[in-house]
């Protein structure tokens, strides 16, 4: 498939009215969608979408990608292993730095913790689980925002040890 054969299909689709167009040719299949901002279809974190990719000669190549990731960790700058510890959430559930919306968070970058000091709480299924350091040190990164989900093993602080 020729990438401008594939440019004038998108800029087609795009002026269309259509919602949702598929095309096999030469091996290769794409598929185009639209929806509305307050329709978002929800796609699990576990399928990872095919990969298109261009050779020299502007033709499409499909990647064979696998459609399931590994139990990979999330992603974690190789520099933030070597300077501290890492806290990691052991549960699934959405990351909170503070006891309620209006309290000041339970610890900052910077703070010094000791083993047992609560650094934040991981709600599952409407229980507050409190994440406990398991060392002495300071914190050097807080690696999650605030109210958003957090998967399992996922890191969560870097802590320096003292």
């Amino acid at each position: 498939m020729d990438l401008n054969y594939l440019k004038k299909i998108l800029k087609l689709f795009d002026e269309s009215t259509a919602t949702e167009l598929k095309i096999k040719e030469e091996g290769v299949a794409i598929k185009l969608s639209k929806y509305n901002k307050g329709n978002v279809n929800y796609m699990p974190h576990n399928i990872v979408p095919p990969e298109i990719v261009y050779n020299q000669d502007q033709k499409i190549q499909p990647i064979e990608t696998n459609t399931e990731r590994k139990n990979e960790e999330p992603i974690v700058q190789k520099d933030d292993t070597n300077i501290g510890h890492i806290i990691k959430s052991p549960i699934v559930g959405t990351f909170y730095r503070a006891p309620s919306p209006d309290a000041p968070p339970f610890v900052e970058v910077g703070d010094h913790v000791t083993k047992g000091t609560t650094l934040c709480i991981v709600e599952a299924m409407k229980l507050m689980n409190e994440i406990e350091s398991d060392i002495n040190g300071t914190i050097i990164k807080i690696l999650v925002e605030n109210a958003q989900p957090v998967d399992y093993n996922q890191p969560l602080f870097v802590i320096k040890p003292d």
